[in-house]
């Protein structure tokens, strides 16, 4: 369980437009943009940072399976599609959906726009459909990028979707990838040293209990992060041990 006091209040949406809430649809031309994606996110991974890539064999070649992995700051969803051998659909904050240079790049991606802090009903069905279509679906479950540097307390999202579509899970850690990190190194003309680490599959437990089964859940996924990080940045579960 956590063991620090908790970090600030998670955010909540202020925009909501649920209309812009969908499972993408996998045409041709999407295929065509996230196999250029791809490519451009390990373009610019190889030319702005030094990547150090583990476990990268237990990343699943298809789906179903649901990606969870931790959030230091804007690199993160680069490193993480630049990385992987498979193609990947992720949930997104819908305030992305209007950013000047990258809201469209990510709306032709296809992204699974979420309003956090509220009921998104919309998001979490386009997610469960498209888990049992076979997809590969990435989350962030701590619903933000972290403010303390470590890992903050997980929220439940994940260990819902796991649990309702009865999927594996990918855990997958990255470190390096905070703003001031890899921004101060750019600045400087330096490539950032950052790391991504895959660990191993697994499943969450049926239980009767479906409160506790949440709870248990997400902290089996928390923990599972925890395990692959060094320890500062473990944050709110460092005691957690390898």
């Amino acid at each position: 369980m956590p063991t620090q006091p908790s970090s600030p209040p998670k955010p909540v949406s202020e925009v909501w437009r649920p209309e812009l809430t969908r499972l993408p649809r996998l045409h041709w031309r999407r295929l065509w943009f996230r196999s250029f994606a791809r490519w451009l996110c390990r373009t610019v991974i190889l030319v702005c940072t030094k990547r150090t890539v583990e476990g990268l064999e237990n990343f699943p070649p298809k789906g179903p399976a649901l990606v969870v992995i931790n959030h230091l700051g804007d690199a993160d969803g680069a490193l993480l599609v630049g990385s992987v051998p498979a193609s990947l659909d992720a949930l997104g904050k819908i305030e992305l959906y209007d950013h000047p240079v990258i809201g469209k790049p990510m709306d032709w991606y296809g992204i699974i726009w979420l309003h956090r802090g509220r009921p998104d009903r919309r998001a979490i069905r386009a997610a469960l459909d498209g888990l049992a279509e076979g997809r590969i679906i990435a989350v962030a479950p701590e619903g933000r990028y972290s403010l303390v540097g470590g890992l903050e307390e997980g929220q439940q999202g994940a260990a819902f979707l796991a649990i309702k579509a009865d999927v594996p899970i990918v855990p997958v850690v990255v470190t390096g990838t905070e703003n001031a990190h890899v921004y101060g190194h750019l600045k400087r003309l330096r490539r950032a040293p950052v790391t991504f680490r895959v660990g191993k599959t697994f499943r969450l437990s049926q239980q009767a209990n479906r409160q506790e089964m949440m709870r248990e859940g997400t902290r089996q996924i928390m923990e599972s992060l925890a395990k692959l990080l060094p320890e500062s940045y473990r944050g709110a579960y460092r005691t957690v041990s390898h």
